[in-house]
């Protein structure tokens, strides 16, 4: 029996798409965008992406783990043989049971992303139980944590603008995100508001992506010095009287030493240190001071190197300088998680043990595994939810980690990743179509319902049902063990309500304002630190691509190419098409160049998440080149940072 269906999409992306899937004989034919009519989420407007609609052949596709699955070979070739339930847990159970026996409970590391899971199997249980075991608690730094922290430092909690809001605006800042990969029922709107109501559009971006083509200015900066440009930027409106003095004077403290920031860098020193020409540093400023409702959509971009928390609290400095707040159209957004209704305390109980737990960077795993000074050293790794080996950097480190004989590592998930083929047991998981949970949003202001539309795969089970029979093997009482009970315990009055906040309601300084207790915006001193001489000549980046959502996702095969700038290609005797390796003191690969105007002068780009066998017999993928490297305010990744020398083969 054929039959359509109703339900949503947790993948990291801020839209959270409502999505209409068809259902024959219990499998998942197709997956599509929910008719407005049906549609929890109206952001998503009748479309969804490429990726996403792919997603059944994922479901059902041949990378599947059916069982759990023991480990009979030698580490990382992926050989396994099929084992009950009963057996796998008891072995999970029996290593971890040791490692808290021996007094060493921090000897556990649990490596739970669920970026892309809903909001109980990523916000609940497992955070709980290993809290109290007393196991390492693992630090999400590899995405957002330098953005977050730095957001915080200029306005607290504030609820941010809502993206929706955009379509209102008469000049559209797109800084440091690529929504035509990431966000992509953002351009429509942009759209709207450039060719209905004449909107200016101005992006910054090393890269000359879908949106920066469209720009009526594309600032190509050099990666990494946002924050000068920032500086400079603010200098100007200063200069020319555009900054609005009673909104600073009344909503925000600490202007002057922003400002002192700001003024060393003059027009033509940011020009030079930013690699543009002084005239679009001027044209920008032109674009802003004409405006009267201006938003500006930050992205995750910004963050991925040393400067990047400096990048973040400058931009939205330069913003908040500008005023001209209290209508629709004006504003700001990095995430609106901060209106998300889930309530994470419920399962963290006053007894937790996280004061004295050992924390671990996420970015420094591989560093970590390897070492041999470590007290406790990790014994048992439990990874749920993520793909390390492909997503962490200085790949050829936490390779070295993983190949440990003495170390046990768990890994609970859908397909046999590259992380997965490295594991002593792998734990089959549900899809988010196979069982019912909620999703939320960091791009708009919706809860979602997700109802299980399909039956389980194999002896797939949930992350709520494995953590729950964890805790019971290892006699630690849960105060919420069901999923319904998990969902109604986050959620409360929410549960089945999709709108958490109603358009025309959090416009800043208006209806939202900053947490801190007299609800003013914190400017400070932001300090630029100049890298200095690399020791090899190009910076690669490593952005989301149009194929994949992370590199959990990275399972289709296709070959990596990487993008660089004519300039940059003549003087190595590179040619489009042909394979060139790529390296730095770290390692190397091999790949196919595209030489391609996409990337400014002295910028080469290779797309993260593809798995390592997309690479061919390498064994190695782009992270094999990223240090690990990370941001002095927080410890978040620092990708960005990554310099490369490219050849010709």
């Amino acid at each position: 029996m054929r039959e359509t269906k109703v339900t949503a999409c947790p993948l990291d992306c801020p839209d959270t798409c409502s999505l209409h899937v068809v259902v024959e004989s219990g499998r998942l034919v197709s997956v599509d965008a929910a008719p407005l009519s049906e549609a929890q989420n109206s952001f998503t407007q009748g479309f969804i992406c490429k990726k996403v609609k792919g997603h059944a052949d994922r479901v059902h596709g041949d990378d599947r783990v059916m069982t759990p699955l023991i480990r009979t070979g030698p580490k990382g070739r992926g050989t396994f043989r099929s084992a009950t339930w009963d057996e796998a847990m008891s072995l999970v159970a029996d290593r971890m049971r040791a490692a808290v026996a021996n007094n060493r409970p921090a000897s556990i590391v649990p490596y739970l992303y669920n970026s892309s899971t809903g909001l109980a199997a990523s916000g609940s249980l497992g955070p709980e139980l290993f809290d109290r075991l007393g196991a390492s608690h693992v630090l999400h730094t590899i995405c957002a944590a330098t953005s977050g922290c730095a957001m915080h430092s200029v306005v607290g909690s504030m609820v941010a603008s809502d993206p929706a809001d955009v379509e209102f605006s008469d000049c559209i800042i797109v800084w440091g995100a690529n929504p035509s990969v990431s966000n992509t029922h953002l351009p429509p709107i942009i759209n709207r508001a450039t060719r209905g109501q004449g909107a200016k559009l101005l992006v910054i971006d090393p890269r000359a992506t879908g949106i920066a083509r469209r720009a009526d200015l594309h600032v190509a900066i050099r990666p990494g010095t946002d924050a000068v440009l920032a500086f400079a930027v603010t200098n100007l409106l200063a200069a020319r009287g555009a900054l609005d003095d009673s909104f600073i004077r009344t909503h925000t403290s600490g202007w002057d030493d922003f400002a002192g920031s700001c003024a060393e860098w003059t027009l033509d020193r940011a020009a030079e240190l930013c690699g543009v020409a002084p005239a679009e540093i001027e044209m920008m400023a032109s674009l802003l001071a004409a405006s009267n409702r201006p938003f500006l959509r930050l992205g995750w971009g910004m963050e991925r190197n040393h400067n990047g928390g400096a990048a973040i609290r400058a931009a939205l400095s330069l913003r908040l300088a500008l005023g001209r707040f209290g209508e629709r159209g004006s504003g700001f957004v990095l995430s609106t998680g901060a209106a998300s209704p889930w309530d994470s305390a419920v399962f963290r109980p006053p007894t937790r043990s996280s004061g004295t737990r050992r924390h671990v960077n996420q970015n420094l795993l591989g560093e970590m595994l390897n070492d041999a000074t470590l007290d406790p050293p990790i014994d048992v790794l439990f990874v749920q939810g993520a793909n390390p080996v492909v997503m962490n950097p200085d790949q050829e480190a936490v390779l070295r980690g993983f190949a440990r004989e003495d170390l046990f590592t768990v890994v609970h998930e859908q397909v046999l990743t590259d992380t997965a083929r490295w594991a002593d047991v792998v734990l089959p998981a549900t899809t988010h179509f196979e069982v019912q949970d909620a999703t939320g949003s960091y791009g708009t202001f919706t809860v979602q319902h997700m109802p299980s539309v399909i039956d389980r795969v194999g002896e797939s089970r949930s992350n709520v049902e494995v953590i729950s029979e964890l805790a019971s093997l290892l006699n630690v009482p849960l105060d919420i063990v069901g999923l319904d009970e998990v969902i109604e315990a986050g959620l409360g009055d929410r549960a089945r309500t999709p709108v958490v906040r109603e358009p025309d309601t959090t416009v800043p300084f208006r209806d939202t304002f900053p947490t801190f207790s007299d609800r003013r915006a914190r400017f400070s001193s932001v300090v630029f630190e100049n890298p200095g001489a690399a020791s090899h000549p190009l910076v690669l980046l490593s952005p989301a691509s149009p194929r994949v959502i992370n590199s959990m996702f990275g399972e289709r095969a296709h070959e990596p190419v990487l993008t660089i700038h004519p300039i940059d290609a003549q003087s190595r005797g590179v040619v489009d098409g042909t394979r060139i390796r790529v390296w730095n003191d770290l390692g190397s690969i091999e790949v196919k160049a595209r030489v391609d105007v996409d990337v400014r002068p002295g910028v080469v780009s290779l797309p993260k998440g593809d798995w390592l066998r997309n690479y061919g017999t390498q064994g190695r993928g782009v992270n094999v080149l990223v240090p690990a490297t990370v941001d002095p305010t927080v410890g978040g990744a620092c990708f960005n940072d990554t310099r490369v020398e490219v050849a010709a083969l």
